[in-house]
């Protein structure tokens, strides 16, 4: 498989080639208008048009993203790997309404939904092995940064990927409460709303960036994340810790921080995510400067500027996956 198997798309409709689906009223947010259809030339792939896909994941992500506005603070019906991860009813909800869509409009598709796998990382790899066999893979977690959506704080971001033959294609994150879609299509860059997005240029070094990381309900994961900040603070501008991979993968390729690293993310948190920030010009590899694959855990992904200085201080304090049992 390579990339230049990929149609490129162009289009008469204005600078945004996949921005085509919003009306030209003003009258309300883009993301609210009635979506639309204009002449366009298919992206095609093994005889899939990308764009009609990316078309099927903004609907799904906006029905889910519907149903978690109007239930922010949803009491959480049970914790999964311990008290730190969590799950409301709303989760499994947002599930069903994104799978039912992307099925309904292709059944013969693979599906791997992060509320259909059980906690834990070995459980995960185990998912995602037996789903990689499918020639086409949808990869979503619903809402990602439950914790967040439990408690009340509009953070939370609803993930949507899809990959070919293990590549990926196509990556959509849908944030409900400030009504901004984020989305990539392999070759034809990252936008949001409609707007092309690039990775910070001004952040060059550590000393000019705004860094995110997780807080990892993992006790194997928490150990690594508390010695790489502890050795980032005094080097970075700032280290944050937002709740929501999905929204610090996305925000990373809008250029609003220089990089976000974690020592351990499932698929589902990371696959749209990392397409997002290789097509808005960032770079992303593992924490031992390894290219990333779906199958990969440790996460480091930059304006590719402070790529390499952000990994020698992980390295040296040995936050380069999980800690051993």
């Amino acid at each position: 498989y390579s990339p230049r198997r990929l149609v490129r798309f162009t289009s008469n409709i204005g600078n945004h080639p996949i921005s085509e689906l919003s009306s030209s009223s003003s009258s309300s947010s883009p993301l609210r208008r009635k979506l639309v259809r204009c002449q366009r030339t298919p992206i095609l792939l093994e005889g899939l048009d990308i764009l009609e896909a990316r078309n099927t994941a903004i609907k799904a992500a906006k029905e889910a993203g519907e149903l978690i506005r109007k239930r922010l603070g949803a009491d959480v019906i049970e914790t999964k790997l311990n008290t730190m991860d969590l799950l409301t009813e709303v989760d499994g909800k947002c599930q069903n309404i994104i799978e039912n869509i992307i099925l309904g409009a292709y059944p013969e598709h693979g599906f791997l939904g992060e509320e259909s796998v059980a906690p834990g990382a070995d459980a995960s790899q185990i998912a995602l092995q037996e789903a990689r066999d499918n020639e086409w893979l949808w990869i979503v977690d619903p809402i990602d940064g439950t914790t967040n959506f439990a408690s009340g704080m509009p953070l939370v971001g609803t993930i949507i990927g899809l990959a070919h033959k293990g590549n990926m294609v196509l990556g959509v994150i849908y944030d409900p409460f400030n009504d901004e879609l984020f989305e990539a299509i392999q070759g034809n860059g990252a936008f949001v709303n409609g707007k092309r997005m690039q990775v910070s240029s001004d952040a060059t070094n550590l000393s000019d960036s705004v860094i995110y990381t997780g807080s990892p309900p993992n006790p194997r994961s928490i150990a690594p994340t508390l010695r790489s900040v502890n050795a980032l603070m005094p080097k970075a501008r700032t280290i944050r810790m937002l709740g929501t991979a999905a929204l610090m993968l996305a925000w990373v390729a809008a250029g609003r921080a220089g990089g976000y690293y974690e020592p351990d993310l499932n698929a589902w948190d990371s696959a749209a995510g990392v397409l997002m920030v290789r097509e808005a010009g960032g770079q992303v590899t593992d924490l031992k400067g390894n290219d990333w694959d779906l199958s990969t855990r440790p996460l480091c992904a930059t304006n590719g500027k402070i790529h390499e200085e952000l990994l020698e201080i992980t390295r040296s304090v040995e936050c380069t996956g999980l800690d051993p049992e």
